[in-house]
């Protein structure tokens, strides 16, 4: 039993099908097309010509005259003012059609472009982050010395870590700290003026030559050059009496100063570069220091550990791939021709609804009289 209930047929369903039938049958397609081919020329349209640029455009202009046909049908033109109208809105929807093209084209490319781009940029934040990690773990082994004291290429590998921005929000901290723990005497630079001084003599003496601390044997001939002076034995012919002991006493005379153990013996010039370098720094003072040394050495460990979880997370979303969001972020229209083209788009789609309005205002019009 069927669920859809039969029309009933009475005598003016009939009557009505009946006047229907005699009226006037629209056209075959064949028909229509030499219809249509003779209303564009009436209303200015060269054929040919609409075809060359279509095709310029890398369009296809059968499907352009599809679309005028299958309008053609939908509407039934009568006069023509109405083939006139749906030659126009056969137009402004192929004209909205190719907006809709133009952004979408302009989309494909950016996002082509960001492909081919994304592996290169990831691939180099992984490496800025592995650099700043190897930078911050040589820090961290730096710091984790016992008597650690601020040097100078610390100091300054610090301040570019900070400049940065490596460490975000700890980074005025960490700088602190390494200021901190620099030697009593430091300037603010983060050198010793005394080392400073020695290095400024140091290239002194490179750019003149004078390499070694003994000045060279004077030059026989040369200006200021004095001949040596004769003792008073060797004036009169004689040699100069030898003072020096003889190789027994010299041998016998020599008593070693005796060592408690063999690790005393080692560890003695150890301890003795350290008072000589830092001879201001009590036993007290190196325990104050270290406070600030465990926290320098965490703060810099834990930085390391969040280079290592960026690294990977990129490495990650590499090799997964964009989400939806993102493709659609790469791709906002940014460029300065974007509002036009969606300017162009709306103004398409108003000619489409008033060429549409109109011609069925006269559609209506046509059948009222």
């Amino acid at each position: 039993m069927s669920l859809r209930k039969r029309p009933t047929i009475t005598e003016k369903r009939i009557a009505a099908s009946r006047a229907n039938g005699s009226g006037p049958r629209s056209p075959v397609r064949g028909e229509w097309r030499e219809d249509i081919r003779a209303a564009l020329h009436r209303h200015g349209f060269d054929v040919e010509a609409e075809e060359v640029a279509m095709r310029a455009l890398g369009e296809d202009p059968a499907q352009f005259q599809e679309l005028l046909e299958a309008l053609w049908d939908t509407y039934q033109p009568s006069d023509a003012a109405q083939e006139g109208l749906v030659i126009r809105l056969a137009r402004a929807t192929w004209l909205m059609n190719r907006a809709d093209r133009m952004q979408e084209g302009y989309a494909l490319r950016v996002a082509r472009e960001v492909n081919s781009g994304r592996q290169d940029r990831a691939h180099a934040q992984m490496m800025r982050l592995r650099i700043t990690a190897e930078s911050l773990r040589l820090l961290v082994q730096s710091v984790a010395q016992e008597h650690y004291v601020t040097t100078a290429g610390d100091l300054e590998k610090m301040k570019s870590l900070h400049q940065e921005g490596v460490l975000k929000d700890m980074g005025d901290m960490a700088l602190a700290l390494f200021c901190q723990l620099q030697p009593p005497d430091t300037g603010e630079d983060g050198i010793d003026p005394n080392e400073q001084a020695q290095r400024a003599l140091m290239r002194i003496k490179e750019i003149f030559g004078l390499t070694s601390d003994c000045a060279p044997p004077p030059v026989s001939g040369a200006p200021g050059y004095r001949p040596p002076q004769e003792s008073p034995y060797q004036a009169q012919g004689g040699v100069a009496p030898d003072f020096s002991p003889a190789p027994h006493e010299a041998a016998s005379s020599f008593r070693p100063a005796p060592a408690e153990s063999a690790q005393d013996a080692v560890r003695a010039p150890q301890l003795e570069e350290n008072d000589d370098r830092y001879p201001s720094i009590t036993a007290a003072d190196w325990e104050a220091r270290e406070g600030p040394r465990q926290l320098l050495e965490n703060i810099l460990t834990r930085y390391v550990d969040i280079c290592e979880e960026q690294r990977k997370a990129i490495l990650k979303e590499s090799v997964k791939g964009p989400s939806p969001y993102e493709r659609a972020a790469e791709i906002a229209p940014t460029h300065p021709n974007a509002l036009i083209m969606r300017r162009s788009q709306d103004s398409y789609f108003r000619e489409v609804r008033r060429v549409t309005n109109l011609l069925l205002k006269l559609k209506r019009r046509a059948r009222e009289d």
